[in-house]
């Protein structure tokens, strides 16, 4: 039986795979500053990870995973971004409340889920996170890993260097 019977088992559109562009897309912080994600992530190490929704138990873990590692993340030369379909408020509070030292993206209108292949059919983010190296996709994660979102980052980029 074909999965496209079942559009809700899995996402809208098809993911963004290893060796795409950073989708050049802009959307606000919880600041309300706006974000381009293709200029963020020309140079270095870009993180963009998704979660359906700010202050959940999930959602939660994922970005507490990135901002416990946070040091190694930045000897490592990573910018993260955290994405959901959250408005501003929700995100800053939810930035607020865990402390996370990355700035969360307010994807009200839903261009980054859909650029990036992530929006399921009731228009939230599936939890999933891509990693790109010099404004290329080096490694994805279709699931979004909670506990250990950025364990799996590191190792991926430790196996990298020679």
């Amino acid at each position: 039986m074909s999965l496209s019977l079942f559009p809700f088992l899995g996402n809208a559109a098809e993911k963004l795979a290893v060796g795409a562009k950073v989708p050049a897309v802009t959307c606000n912080d919880q600041d309300g500053k706006p974000v381009e994600l293709a200029k963020a992530g020309a140079q270095g190490y870009l993180l963009v990870y998704f979660y359906p929704k700010a202050s959940t138990p999930g959602c939660t873990k994922q970005g507490c995973s990135l901002r416990d590692a946070w040091s190694q993340l930045q000897k490592q030369g990573v910018k993260v971004y955290g994405v959901s379909t959250d408005n501003e408020s929700s995100q800053k509070q939810f930035k607020d409340e865990q402390s996370f030292p990355f700035a969360l993206l307010a994807d009200k209108d839903k261009a980054v889920t859909e650029a990036f292949g992530v929006k399921n059919l009731i228009g939230m983010a599936s939890r999933s996170a891509f990693l790109f190296k010099d404004g290329v996709c080096v490694w994805v994660d279709p699931k979004g890993s909670t506990s250990d979102q950025a364990e799996q980052v590191l190792t991926f980029i430790k196996t990298q260097k020679h």
